[in-house]
């Protein structure tokens, strides 16, 4: 007798993982189903899970594929119950493929290929899945395909690009239902659009996506000033090139989005990790006094693979805004170039009433990354890359020992952003209170006088 077994969430039961199950249960002769618990899916950062155990159980159970159902409840469980319950083969989704090759040393390890078209009308309706939609200029994902895993509700289903051939491999690659160039037809059936694509096209591309009523994700800065489309070589070498913000394009698109009655967010995940949202409540608390400097430094390259400066400042300027607030009176930039002309280190200060933001943007030098808040009567720490705030510490005036504060993080941040996002949309809500429109236009004020002062 051929025994297999598989897990999984199966939360908000549908055709897909009937699938793998009907398709892990042709592999054998009798099929364990490990479900797992609410416990592990928050250790293992599943969020939004909406079914309880129990009716995930009965959910599995009643496909009648499984001979038996257990719970996996910790890390490592699925090496125990291999061996507990003489396993041949483990049968797990394509999307995990060499995660799991180590067990192959106790019984075969088979990756299924993802199931298409599992959105269906039906499902949509019934406002169970919602269906995702990438538009790029190349094969990176930034994530969104797995992250959007650890979401329950949602599935990335299609790719469009320009070049046929780089959507036909992101679709290969990632396994999506389908992929295209006629970006009409591709918004038809999808419910959430992320653009990912090319600075110069990013507003079109949102517009567009707005008035078709869809909730949209989009790479920053979201907009370009017209002026800059008429110099191509600007876009040459936009890893250490500074491009400037159209906020009035910006504030026409947050205006769109709530005339359609959906939500319009900027890829700054840093402002939905728990972690930064304690820091800024303690930070307005004063749990260190009154703020009078934060200081920010990132090495470029550090930041999730070397993204353009724009994207890069972005993040900083974000915490400095949710920090210290909207209401600047000044900003000065201090950039040093090569003698390419292009942008090598930058140190950027942001004056407030009371307190004084200084950035520090290394392109193509080495820059120690830190986030660093110093109040009256003390400092908080956020070392190493503080734009994946998992951790801080404080050091308080009149206590002897460093207080740590320590929050669940995984993956890229990404997740979290999905996960407030299927919440705006549950709440029909048009505006996102993590960022709200007016911070976002202040950073697009920021973003355009660092560029001109440049």
């Amino acid at each position: 007798m051929k025994r297999v077994i598989t897990y999984g969430t199966f939360d908000l039961f549908h055709q897909g993982h009937y699938n793998i199950l009907k398709r892990a249960r042709e592999l054998g002769d009798y099929l364990i189903v490990g479900v797992t618990s609410e416990s592990y899916d928050i250790e293992r950062g599943k969020l939004n899970v909406q079914d309880s155990l129990l009716k995930r159980i009965e959910n599995v159970r009643k496909t009648g594929f499984a001979d038996e159902i257990i719970v996996e409840e910790y890390q490592g469980q699925k090496l125990s119950d291999i061996t507990k319950y003489n396993i041949d083969l483990l049968v797990v989704g394509s999307d995990w493929r060499g995660k799991f090759d180590y067990l192959k040393n106790y019984c075969q390890v088979v990756y299924l290929e993802r199931t298409k078209n599992i959105s269906s009308t039906k499902l949509r309706s019934e406002g169970t899945i919602f269906s995702v939609g990438i538009v790029t200029d190349d094969t990176e994902d930034n994530g969104m395909v797995m992250e959007s895993k650890f979401v329950s509700g949602l599935h990335v289903e299609s790719v469009y690009s320009e070049d046929i051939f780089v959507a036909r491999e992101f679709c290969d690659r990632y396994e999506l239902d389908s992929y295209g160039t006629d970006y009409e037809r591709f918004l038809g059936g999808l419910d959430i659009i992320y653009i990912k694509s090319a600075q110069k096209n990013r507003a079109d591309y949102i517009r567009r996506a707005l008035e078709r009523g869809k909730y949209v994700i989009s790479d920053t800065p979201m907009t370009l000033n017209p002026e800059e489309y008429i110099d191509s070589c600007k876009f040459q070498a936009l890893s250490n090139s500074k491009i400037i913000v159209n906020k009035e394009e910006m504030e026409e698109l947050f205006a769109l989005a709530k005339e359609h009655r959906v939500v319009l967010v900027e890829k700054l995940t840093l402002v939905y990790l728990r972690a930064f949202t304690q820091l800024v409540w303690l930070t307005h608390g004063a749990l260190v006094g009154d703020v009078v400097a934060v200081k920010c430094a990132v090495s470029q390259d550090d930041f999730e693979g070397g993204k353009n400066f724009n994207e890069t400042v972005s993040q900083a300027l974000c915490a400095c805004i949710k920090l210290l607030g909207k209401d600047y009176l000044e900003v000065n930039t201090n950039a040093v170039k090569g003698s390419d002309g292009e942008f090598i280190y930058d140190m950027i200060t942001v004056k407030y009433p009371r307190a004084l933001a200084t950035i520090e943007i290394g392109t193509t030098v080495d820059v120690e990354n830190e986030l660093v808040i110093i109040g009256s009567k003390g400092r908080i720490t956020v070392p190493n890359d503080w734009w994946n705030t998992g951790y801080f510490e404080a050091k308080v005036e009149g206590q002897e020992f460093l207080k740590r504060y320590s929050f669940n993080f995984e993956g890229n941040g990404l997740r979290y952003l999905l996960q407030e996002l299927m919440i705006m949309i549950r709440d029909r809500r048009t505006e996102c209170t993590r960022f709200f429109y007016e911070e976002s236009e202040t950073l697009a004020e920021l973003l355009k006088t660092i560029d001109q002062r440049g």
